[in-house]
């Protein structure tokens, strides 16, 4: 099989993409450390449940929304429950599954933290694009996450990260 190397422009955007992509995440998980003292994902956790009925998500619905694994999304809920911010119900229509729900001190702890994170977002992103190409991301990425549902790049349940099984044996 030939390895289809990128092209000159090809690299130049794939550079420009993980420089710019490395630097927005370090500049969200500073600010939020910062201004509420929680890392980006745990922001994303409960403003995630804050937009889902009743506040409430099946922990495999969760993690697929956020595209992590399960194990990752079961640490982090961990740490918000311990915190008070959120808490783990039986699931009700499945006996093995669990659901994640924002509990009342994790939306003020949320609604604490969203003005200044969504002032890093704009001013990290928005302010720098025009509308036209505000649109073009939205497209470009709309696109780049599609190619990953049905047959995906390698037709295995693997190709995504909330499907994926422990890599440790049981025991």
């Amino acid at each position: 099989m030939t390895t289809r190397w990128l092209t000159p422009e090809e690299q130049r955007a794939w550079r420009a993409y993980i420089g710019a992509a490395l630097l927005v995440e370090d500049a969200l998980d500073r600010q939020l450390q910062q201004e509420a003292g929680m890392p980006h994902m745990y922001y994303s956790i409960l403003s995630t449940l804050s937009e889902s009925p009743e506040r409430r998500l099946r922990m495999t619905d969760l993690a697929e929304r956020l595209k992590i694994t399960r194990s990752r999304l079961t640490y982090a809920v961990t740490r918000l429950e311990k915190d008070g911010l959120v808490r783990r119900e039986d699931c009700r229509w499945d006996k093995r599954g669990s659901v994640a729900a924002l509990t009342d001190e994790g939306m003020r702890v949320l609604e604490g933290a969203a003005p200044g994170h969504v002032e890093t977002v704009r001013s990290l992103l928005f302010d720098r694009l025009t509308p036209e190409q505000v649109g073009q991301l939205e497209e470009i990425f709309t696109a780049v996450g599609e190619g990953f549902k049905g047959e995906g790049a390698h037709g295995t349940a693997d190709d995504v990260p909330w499907r994926r099984r422990s890599s440790k044996p049981c025991s």
